[in-house]
């Protein structure tokens, strides 16, 4: 994945902002995963980044912090652990980005209103009819 970095329509970061580290991995590959450094972590850092506009660096920073990071060491290779943390990273950010849809009040219609008072009244009714009857003195 040497090309930039697509989070979503608005936002491409550049390889360069993203720092990968690789690591000894404890994930599967057996012996093999004890001489090779397969396990990636991607981080991104929110407040260095010359490409986030101020609104999305407000944004992620409240969401998910100065330091945004993705681990993986699923796979036993590096360049596929590689893949899945950017993918992952990729993920968590446009996650974060998505802005929640303002909600419009809206009120019950009349059939849902006549529906309502009709359970009500059969529950109320069924109530009723459980009760012990009245003692006739």
């Amino acid at each position: 994945m040497q090309d930039p970095l697509r989070i979503n329509r608005e936002l491409t970061l550049p390889l360069s902002e993203i720092a990968v580290r690789a690591s000894r991995s404890s994930g599967p590959g057996g012996q093999h995963a004890n001489v090779t450094a397969s396990r990636i972590e991607a981080s991104f850092d929110v407040l260095a980044s010359a490409t986030l506009t101020e609104a999305q660096r407000r944004r992620l920073l409240a969401r998910l912090g100065p330091r945004v990071v993705a681990v993986s060491q699923d796979a036993r290779g590096q360049a596929r652990n590689r893949d899945l943390a950017l993918r992952r990273l990729r993920d968590r950010l446009a996650a974060a980005l998505v802005l929640p849809r303002t909600r419009r009040p809206t009120s019950p219609s009349r059939a849902q209103r006549t529906a309502r008072l009709q359970s009500k009244r059969l529950r109320s009714n069924v109530k009723r009819d459980r009760r012990r009857p009245a003692s006739e003195d």
